[in-house]
């Protein structure tokens, strides 16, 4: 069946239902003229007539009975189905699914989807924890919390999360064996731990403060991982220099596990950025979740 062929059908059920041209044009939102235009097409393509007109009714005949018999319960099925979706979209309800990285979780996502959950009820929450690159537009998921060397092609993005302060870090005994940098480019000749975006071939480049704004740096790892807690670990069994946030290492300075080196040249990163595709038809639990991020 074409387009137009079940475009007339609907036609034709509309003026039946409602015993007439003008009052099934009224309720289609269509000129009187072309209702009667699609039931003269739709009886031509048929080779019989479904109506009987005069100048005061419309009445079916025999076979527009038949026919509208057989074509009212689909018809009817369909706009309870569309009615559904809509009631759907105007519901803060279904399943909302995110995407974010490992870190992303304890530093304050966790809290926020926590949040979210209780306000909304009726929302079930999947969160995958994966740092890799989402493609928003074959995965299933909703929304992607990322970085901004992240941020996915014609997405829209909102900023997310605290201000994301960096440190570079090691051991007490470290430093003692290999000296401790006195400016960014002294990291060149050290170990260094390194933040994987889901592999190694993509690391996150050590952010410095200079004279002309923000630059980075990319020492040659010697330990990679994709999990800042490892990261930590590595730095407190004195295995190189990490660069990671400031709030997961702050523990361990203060308690001296660990010492913090460069700190007047360290930059401040960008906040999280919460990626997804389009603001039009964008269902009302994602919306939701928007404005909460957001606030």
């Amino acid at each position: 069946m074409t387009r137009s062929s079940f475009g007339d059908i609907r036609v034709f059920v509309e003026v039946a239902r409602r015993g007439g041209f003008r009052a099934a044009a009224e309720h289609l939102q269509q000129a009187p003229a072309s209702v009667s235009e699609a039931i003269q097409r739709f009886e031509d393509r048929l080779g019989v007539r479904l109506f009987e007109r005069s100048s005061r009714s419309v009445v079916l005949t025999r076979a527009g009975e038949q026919l509208y018999d057989k074509s009212l319960p689909a018809i009817v099925d369909l706009e309870d189905a569309l009615d559904d979706i809509h009631a759907q979209k105007d519901e803060v309800a279904g399943t909302l699914r995110l995407s974010a990285p490992y870190s992303a979780g304890p530093f304050f996502l966790d809290d926020l989807v926590a949040r979210f959950a209780t306000a909304f009820p009726t929302v079930d929450v999947e969160v995958i924890y994966d740092d890799k690159k989402v493609d928003l537009l074959t995965s299933g998921i909703d929304a992607a919390i990322r970085s901004n060397t992240l941020l996915g092609p014609d997405t829209y993005a909102v900023s997310v999360g605290p201000e994301l302060e960096m440190t570079i870090v090691g051991s007490a005994e470290y430093l003692a064996g290999k000296g401790t940098p006195a400016h960014p480019r002294d990291i060149l000749k050290h170990d260094a731990i390194c933040y994987a975006f889901g592999s190694g071939a993509h690391l996150a480049p050590w952010g410095f403060d200079g004279p002309e704004g923000m630059y980075t740096m990319q020492p040659k790892p010697r330990m990679v991982a994709n999990d800042m807690r490892s990261l930590l670990t590595y730095a407190q069994q004195g295995l190189g220099l990490a660069y990671l946030y400031r709030e997961i290492a702050l523990p361990h300075l203060e308690k001296g596990g660990l010492t913090e080196v460069l700190s007047g040249h360290v930059g401040q990163l960008p906040r999280y950025s919460l990626n997804y595709r389009s603001k039009r038809n964008m269902t009302r639990r994602l919306r939701a979740f928007v404005d909460m991020a957001k606030a």
